[in-house]
């Protein structure tokens, strides 16, 4: 059985990435992908937990969790594709949505 530690050290370094991309990216697509990877080191967590606890607690969390991240994601598609659509682009930097 591989140690809980590693399972944390994993979803650490993902969260880390996922940070550091979502500080430093202007695109909507890759912002979109690192908040998924944001999401995934959280549910690898609850999954990793929840096996080193014998309950199952920590698997039903993130099978909730997955759902959330797939509806997030299919909204934010829809509406990065809705911003290309009028903008012409999907650099945030370049959009002003809010502005009349």
């Amino acid at each position: 059985m591989i140690p809980l530690v590693f399972y944390v050290l994993l979803a650490s370094a993902m969260f880390a990435i996922g940070l550091y991309g979502l500080l430093t990216q202007r695109n909507g697509i890759k912002l979109m992908m690192c908040i998924e990877i944001l999401l995934n080191s959280a549910i690898i967590n609850l999954v990793a937990f929840s096996a080193y606890l014998p309950n199952v607690n920590g698997q039903v969390f993130a099978l909730f969790a997955i759902a959330i991240a797939a509806a997030e994601a299919a909204i934010g598609f829809a509406i990065m594709i809705a911003l290309y659509r009028v903008h012409g682009t999907i650099e945030l930097d370049k959009i002003n949505a809010l502005r009349w």
